[in-house]
């Protein structure tokens, strides 16, 4: 029988015992559905299936902004969204579109805007004019 060596073994405890604490939301992992992420202060967060059939995380995003536009539009005041696409969440920002495992942990840049406004792939977008 082979033995992990006491350090690998004592981080590995360490890290379950990390996970256990975490008691943030997780996002769902339902194939091909984009959610709406809502949670009221002093209430529990809610996931709100907003399309299902949906391809790519890209186009979930771009579900989101126009719900976040349509909302605009009705008068709404809430600029930044925040949704979930096949176990990951999506954060629409001013700066563009975030993705992160967890609700609380480090997010990695999806999508930029345009000077246009439009979303793009980082790198594609070209400097407003």
């Amino acid at each position: 029988m082979k033995r992990l060596p006491l350090a690998l073994a004592l981080a590995l405890v360490g890290a379950s015992a990390l996970a256990a604490c975490d008691t943030s939301p997780r996002p769902p992992g339902d194939a091909g559905v984009c959610f709406h992420y809502a949670q009221a202060k002093g209430q529990k967060a809610h996931f709100n299936v907003l399309a299902r059939n949906v391809p790519t995380l890209e186009q979930c995003a771009a579900d989101l902004e126009a719900m976040r536009v349509h909302f605009l539009g009705l008068g709404g005041s809430q600029t930044d969204i925040t949704g979930a696409y096949q176990s990951k969440f999506l954060f629409l920002e001013r700066d563009g579109i975030f993705t992160a495992d967890s609700l609380n942990g480090a997010s990695y840049l999806a999508l930029v805007r345009t000077g246009d406004g439009r979303l793009a792939p980082p790198g594609s977008a070209t400097a407003p004019q």
